[in-house]
């Protein structure tokens, strides 16, 4: 019955027959070599520093030319709608924030620093009073 099977099988069986065949030697063979091979110590040559200060330079010489929005932010209020239709020329709004506290150096959406408020020449500008903390920072990029 078994030779009648072969007989008439068509030649992808066949084919499919012996690559099983072939599979099941293919991996009874590495099992008996294993036995005998032996571990050796593997000599490497020393590895060369890679020149990683470099490269990181080249990157940040791509980043920096990119320019960021530098926003400096007075202070915030909420007006009703109706203040706000009332605004005119002379109007005053008030904020929140006291005169005599720092303005925030908004930096890409991102509070990088305070700083007060300075006159160079007809010119409004900032000095930088107080750096945000890198940690800081990094939390407030989940916000």
């Amino acid at each position: 019955m078994a030779d009648e099977t072969q007989e008439g099988a068509t030649p992808e069986v066949n084919t499919l027959d012996a690559d099983l065949a072939a599979a099941a030697a293919a991996t009874a063979a590495p099992a008996a070599a294993e036995a005998a091979v032996t571990a050796a110590a593997a000599n490497f040559p020393p590895l060369e520093p890679t020149p990683v200060p470099a490269e990181r330079d080249r990157k940040m010489d791509l980043l920096l030319d990119l320019t960021l929005p530098v926003a400096i932010e007075l202070g915030r209020t909420n007006l009703p709608i109706r203040d706000i239709l009332d605004l005119r020329r002379g109007s005053v709004v008030e904020f929140e924030k006291l005169a005599s506290e720092p303005v925030d150096v908004i930096v890409n959406g991102k509070k990088m620093a305070e700083g007060e408020v300075v006159v160079i020449e007809k010119h409004f500008g900032i000095r930088i009073t107080n750096l945000i903390e890198t940690s800081e920072r990094v939390k407030s990029l989940g916000k």
